[in-house]
């Protein structure tokens, strides 16, 4: 995790529990179980969609969650996911374009917002607009978000400020985290003023209050697309990549405030 020195081993302590989530993946297909990886945003809404889509599969998967970027890079080093699941269009068109997803699998699934959080008992509010005085609101303290060189909802985030005329004024105050959820985590123990995760992770941490929404046209479009990799032979991974598609499956995910791109099946 890229926290600035001075910020406490605490942040770093949560950090590296992203890095301890991807030294739990899966070594190998354990009794040739489906692989799923999938950006660490997904997790609240992913875990539900994966138990109401058991029985149309034939199984429950298994999922392991980071960093898109992470995961794309551990799919590019022959881990053995059969599914990804990335948070921006990017990390999808890394493996593509070096032919480890097979094309015709590829669905944009959902979509997203990214949000300001701060700490569910800060008083902090702003309008989120062009020159708002963001810097200010951080004070003395950090903005937790994504690292914005490779996590999305980082790169989304870096865009934002850039786009409102912000970022310069608050990049010396930015502690980038490995993952969305890492921020998060910095932002309800209250190791960060404020942090910038999308709007599904703001639901679904009672930590933390939404204090704005950044307007769609200030960053590129939050797109989640998913593909069965090329090495994949799991049978059921097709049903899984279905289920993801379906009417169940969808109200699941928009119960956590994700856009559903994908018609119904």
């Amino acid at each position: 995790m890229l926290v600035r020195k001075g910020f406490g081993l605490k942040a770093a302590a949560i950090g590296g529990l992203a890095t301890m989530l991807i030294a739990a993946m899966p070594a190998a297909h354990a009794d040739d179980r489906l692989i799923v990886f999938a950006a660490a945003s997904m997790k609240n809404a992913l875990d539900a969609v994966n138990t109401a889509c058991e029985a149309d599969v034939g199984e429950a998967a298994t999922i392991s969650y980071a960093a898109s970027s992470a995961l794309a890079k551990q799919i590019e080093g022959g881990a053995p996911a059969d599914i990804f699941i990335s948070a921006d269009l990017d990390w999808m068109k890394y493996l593509s374009d070096k032919k480890l997803i097979k094309p015709d699998t590829e669905v944009k699934l959902l979509g997203n917002e990214i949000v300001l959080v701060a700490p569910k008992d800060s008083t902090a509010e702003t309008k989120i607009e062009k020159r708002f005085d963001l810097a200010r609101l951080i004070g003395e303290s950090r903005l937790a978000m994504g690292d914005s060189k490779a996590v999305p909802a980082g790169k989304y985030a870096k865009a934002a400020l850039e786009e409102l005329g912000v970022w310069s004024s608050v990049e010396g105050k930015v502690a980038q985290a490995e993952n969305v959820r890492a921020a998060l985590k910095l932002v309800s123990t209250g190791e960060a003023a404020l942090g910038i995760v999308y709007a599904t992770d703001a639901h679904a941490e009672p930590g933390v209050k939404v204090i704005g929404t950044f307007p769609e046209d200030s960053h590129p479009p939050i797109v989640y697309p998913v593909a069965q990799t090329a090495d994949s032979k799991d049978k059921d991974a097709p049903a899984f990549l279905k289920c993801l598609q379906s009417v169940k499956a969808g109200e699941l995910f928009k119960a956590q405030d994700f856009t559903v791109l994908t018609p119904s099946n």
